[in-house]
């Protein structure tokens, strides 16, 4: 089944150069960009992204790290390309992310108030459409 996908590449990954590779990983995997684009993510953009997280512990820290540089914002097509870019993607901890993927390969993690792990990918076709239209809204 042909469908869409948001995929960030967060502040951590785009100020190391590690857009690229997350790139070349989307594209050898035969994954389509439909649209890419470097964008400064504003709080009212995250807290609608984020909104299923608004007051829980962990929110303030992650829209900082968010809004703490600027984010890769991609919309990728294909077959299954939700659960495929998520198995690319691997586990959220950097830690236990198996080799050969994007976090487990280019992610690191340490004692800090948010995983800073390269990526996010939308996790379901519903949240695709979601975050799809608040990074895209033309699309």
């Amino acid at each position: 089944m042909t469908e869409r996908t948001l995929i960030l590449v967060k502040p951590d990954g785009v100020k190391r150069a590690l857009s690229g590779e997350v790139l070349r990983r989307i594209e050898a995997k035969g994954y389509t960009l439909v649209a890419v684009e470097l964008k400064h993510a504003t709080p009212e953009l995250l807290a609608e992204h984020y909104a299923e997280h608004v007051g829980k512990p962990f929110y303030a820290p992650l829209v900082d790290f968010m809004l703490s540089g600027p984010v890769l914002a991609v919309v990728a097509e294909g077959e299954r390309v939700i659960e495929g870019f998520r198995s690319l993607a691997g586990t959220t901890d950097p830690t236990t992310a198996a080799p050969g993927t994007i976090r487990g390969d280019l992610a690191r993690t340490w004692d800090l108030p948010v995983i800073q792990n390269i990526v996010h990918g939308s996790d379901s076709p519903e949240s695709a459409d979601r975050e799809i239209g608040i990074w895209f809204p033309a699309l």
